[in-house]
């Protein structure tokens, strides 16, 4: 259940970024506002887990948060830009969070990738690098 619980760790953590934005949760109904409103969809996105140690129960999940920002196109890229500059300094380096006993650790500063066009959006993706040490 780690995942589980690093999601949930993550999830409350974007949820008391203020301003709120509408969010698209990973398979969750959501119907997009209209063109001119932003939104965001997130995805968990779990990479294989690490072994650092022979025997015993220890592993390491880790994983990005994978989040894009949708803006409305033809509308400049400062909205956008201030938005994940913001989500850079809502999950710094060395942040921890905890869910259900699971410590989730901000491995890296928040990385912000080259823009994409997706329909009448202009998407800045955001990649959060997480990692949580797990005793089995």
């Amino acid at each position: 259940m780690s995942i589980v619980a690093v999601r949930k760790a993550l999830e409350v953590r974007l949820k008391a970024l203020s301003p709120a934005l509408a969010t698209a949760w990973e398979n969750e109904a959501f119907e997009p506002p209209g063109a001119s409103t932003p939104y965001q969809r997130v995805s968990l996105l779990p990479a294989r887990p690490d072994n650092p140690e022979q025997g015993g129960g220890f592993y390491r999940e880790q994983g990005i948060l994978q989040i894009g920002l949708c803006y409305p196109r033809g509308k400049g890229t400062k909205a956008a830009g201030d938005r994940a500059e913001a989500l850079r300094a809502h999950f710094p380096r060395a942040l921890s969070l905890t869910a259900d006993g699971v410590v989730v650790t901000i491995e890296n500063t928040p990385a912000i990738a080259p823009h994409l066009i997706d329909a009448d959006r202009y998407v800045v993706p955001v990649s959060v690098r997480w990692f949580a040490n797990i005793n089995g």
